[in-house]
């Protein structure tokens, strides 16, 4: 299951995982393709290190290699209920 982990300006550190990553084989495409939304987006769960909220994004399905960790902090925040 890959992973990324980004930490923001308050030091709280987000785990960040693309929901059903850890489901293998055959299911896995099929888990993938099922949690696609409208242009090619996922659902990705990013949760934190502290007292905060896990937070359920939408981002692009190479979110992974092509969101900045900035971006990825700023989406974050951005879905945030505090």
């Amino acid at each position: 299951m890959k992973q990324r982990e980004v930490q923001g300006d308050d030091n709280v550190r987000w785990t960040c995982v693309q929901a059903f990553a850890g489901v293998e084989g055959k299911l896995s495409d099929k888990a993938t393709k099922l949690s696609q939304q409208d242009g090619g987006n996922v659902e990705v769960v990013c949760t934190p290190s502290g007292g905060a909220q896990t937070v359920r994004l939408q981002l692009n399905e190479d979110w992974i290699e092509e969101t900045s960790d900035q971006d990825l902090i700023q989406a974050i925040n951005d879905n945030r209920t505090n």
